[in-house]
């Protein structure tokens, strides 16, 4: 117990994280100004390892604050403006209101969603059919929709599946209230049963949100950046799609044989196959909620799978930015499955609202990046080079830099480069289009290799399910490993010999 305030004002400081975590922070804190006065352009890379290794900590601590520390430091150091902030903020403000809209409308239509994938899991015996099964669906829906809105919808699901069998777990009905986030009630012979159960959830997210880097890549709403690229290329919907087909689709069939060679082998944390005992319980809670399920119920389900479609066929034909139908979502939903108490509404918005806090923060440090042009060495080095090798540099250097920023904005700064080149008249149409091929396939597909990489893989990683089935930074970094080496060498080869 604090005795002084300072003791007390010590404790405080990042609250339960452990205290070798609290000191590497104020470490960090110290150093930045230092290396501000010695190099501005070293103290921004340093910048960058310290805020991915906020995100590396994640279940340590949430990384809004450590990560918030960070970044309103740099400002004050003047490594970046609050109108850059402001300005890259901005420039992603679709991506911020998918989050704040989408997310919580998805959390609206739990119940049809809990209850279409409750059927799938139980009728899928084959665990390699399964992930299959998810990693095409989410590629599927990716190419659709969008890789967050996808990656939402397998949280939910997983989040629900997760809670049922826990509340089981600790001893309790399934209409007992419960909490999934500790195990303290969780009886001793269904410990092993929940760390399997874990780990069968862990790699079917890890499968599905896979799977929506592998269908993002493929259309020009599967991904923030896509549209973007498309824009200043001026490609349609099909002509972006044929414009990728040579890397998209080789992609896409090595994405999914590795996902079931991964479950045939059981490697790199995959192969957890769901126990007799949790299916058990599962066909229990789906015969007790049919069984209970009254017309309202069924109501509810019915009218939520009408706002399903209604949503993919409005992402589908891109009748509003992804925001705006997810606040229709939102507003049809609630209206005709009885949601009029503003505190039940609210509850839905506590998922994504600090996600997106987060990722504003985010943005500061992409600021910091934008500012300091702490990516034009790589982009001057790749174009002292011509034709397939600077495609393929291209490639290579858009999914490194994707790997320890973001996929969005590096495509940003490499597009708007490129862009800048052809008005200029320093490379053909043809080169413009090649160098656009490179930028969206190489910020797309090698950025699965860390959870900062992608939107979607960091908000899986911040998200409540995480914690709950033991998802770390690290674990994801693991589990995704296999999937970058053969995606990444795939589109790498295509580029090469199909383009």
């Amino acid at each position: 117990m604090a005795h002084t305030l300072a003791e007390a004002t010590r404790e405080n400081f990042l609250g339960n994280s452990p205290s070798w975590y609290k000191l590497t922070i104020i470490a960090f804190l110290i150093l930045n100004p230092i290396l501000v006065v010695y190099d501005p352009f070293l103290a921004g890379w340093v910048l960058i390892i310290e805020f991915i290794f906020t995100l590396a900590m994640a279940l340590k601590c949430y990384p809004l604050q450590p990560g918030g520390l960070l970044a309103v430091e740099a400002i004050i150091l003047g490594l970046a403006s609050p109108e850059n902030v402001y300005e890259e903020a901005l420039k992603n403000f679709p991506v911020i209101m998918l989050l704040m809209f989408m997310v919580a409308g998805i959390y609206f239509l739990r119940e049809m969603l809990l209850f279409t994938f409750t059927k799938i899991l139980l009728k899928v015996r084959s665990k390699v059919l399964l992930s299959l099964l998810f990693s095409f669906s989410a590629a599927f829906l990716s190419a659709f929709l969008d890789a967050l809105t996808v990656t939402a919808v397998i949280i939910t699901v997983a989040v629900g599946f997760f809670g049922v069998y826990h509340k089981v777990a600790s001893g309790k009905k399934f209409d007992h209230d419960h909490d999934p986030t500790t195990d303290d009630q969780v009886v001793e012979l269904h410990r092993y049963d929940l760390e399997q159960f874990r780990a069968f959830l862990r790699s079917l997210m890890m499968h599905g949100a896979v799977g929506t880097a592998l269908g993002g890549v493929t259309t020009l709403v599967g991904e923030p950046q896509n549209l973007l690229i498309a824009k200043i290329m001026g490609w349609e919907f099909a002509e972006f799609f044929m414009k990728m087909a040579h890397i998209s689709m080789p992609v896409l069939v090595v994405g999914l044989i590795t996902c079931a060679v991964l479950e045939f082998t059981g490697s790199f944390g995959y192969g957890a196959k769901l126990s007799p005992k949790v299916r058990d319980v599962l066909e229990a809670f789906d015969l007790d909620m049919s069984e209970k399920r009254t017309k309202r119920e069924t109501a509810v389900i019915v009218v939520q799978a009408i706002v399903g479609v209604i949503l993919v066929i409005a992402l589908g034909k891109h009748l509003a930015e992804p925001g705006i139908i997810g606040l229709l979502v939102i507003v049809l939903a609630t209206a005709f499955n009885g949601v009029t108490e503003e505190h039940r509404i609210g509850h839905a918005f506590e998922e994504a609202l600090p996600f997106t806090a987060l990722l504003v923060v985010f943005f500061a440090i992409v600021a910091v990046i934008h500012h300091q042009e702490l990516f034009s060495p790589v982009i001057h080095w790749v174009m002292t080079y011509d034709g397939k090798a600077q495609e393929a540099l291209f490639y290579m250097a858009n999914g490194m830099l994707s790997m320890i920023s973001d996929n969005v904005f590096v495509a940003t700064v490499y597009i708007s480069e490129v862009e800048t080149m052809f008005n200029a008249g320093e490379i053909t149409r043809e080169q413009f289009d090649a160098l656009a091929i490179a930028i969206n396939t190489g910020t797309n597909i090698p950025s699965v290799a860390t959870p900062n990489g992608q939107a979607a893989f960091l908000f899986l990683l911040t998200s409540a399910l995480a914690p709950l089935i033991r998802l770390s930074y690290g674990r994801m970094v693991v589990m995704a490993l296999p999937y970058t080496i053969t995606m990444s060498i795939t589109g790498l080869l295509a580029l090469w010999y199909l383009g």
